[in-house]
């Protein structure tokens, strides 16, 4: 896994509220475990017309969002199932961070397993960077893991909240296998302190 410190990058506004996994990656794109091509599948029933066009209206396809790499949603951000594929298809198609004033807990914990960033806001800032980014595609944001902070195009500093270990495995590049597997020497020596196992069918 990739080691994150700072984000920085422009965002692209989706002003809805309660858009689930099956909305960012429907169903029928579930069928491979392999992360690559997700990104084209991505809000696929939102960016493409029936004829298989883009469509114009979306706003992932205007050209002036192009290269964006934060989203900003609305309210309860990745409800539904637990697929691990959501993630994977915001990954794919560029994005690293997600801002939110909620996002449902499964979504949350793959996202943060995979590297993709979900950045809690209260309702103020959210409003704030969302009219901003509808005005201005240019403006960009930095997040600080190291501080745990969200960085406003103004220079307001904002916190979020992630817990320790999480924030610790991202800005070291390991995922709870590795790091588990760091600490193979640890529990060794552990395992040699540790006195004789008496079998349980000694004494019967």
């Amino acid at each position: 896994m990739e080691k994150i410190i700072t984000i920085t990058g422009r965002i692209v506004p989706l002003p809805i509220n309660d858009i689930d996994t099956d909305q960012i990656i429907p169903a029928r794109f579930l069928k491979t475990t392999d992360k690559a091509g997700l990104g084209a599948s991505c809000f696929f029933d939102w960016r493409y017309l029936a004829d298989g066009s883009p469509n114009p209206n979306f706003v992932l396809n205007q050209a002036r969002y192009q290269g964006a790499s934060v989203l900003i949603a609305g309210n309860n951000f990745g409800c539904g199932s637990s697929r691990e594929h959501a993630p994977w298809a915001l990954l794919g198609m560029g994005f690293r961070v997600v801002i939110s004033t909620e996002f449902a807990d499964i979504f949350r914990n793959n996202a943060l397993k995979n590297g993709l960033i979900p950045v809690v806001v209260d309702k103020e800032t959210h409003q704030q960077l969302m009219s901003l980014a509808e005005e201005d595609p240019q403006i960009e944001v930095t997040v600080s893991l190291e501080d745990r902070s969200l960085i406003l195009p103004d220079g307001r500093c904002v916190t979020f909240p992630i817990d320790p270990f999480t924030r610790y495995c991202l800005m070291n590049g390991v995922d709870q296998l590795g790091f588990l597997m760091s600490l193979e020497d640890d529990i060794a020596a552990f395992e040699a302190a540790m006195p004789p196992a008496i079998p349980t069918t000694a004494f019967a």
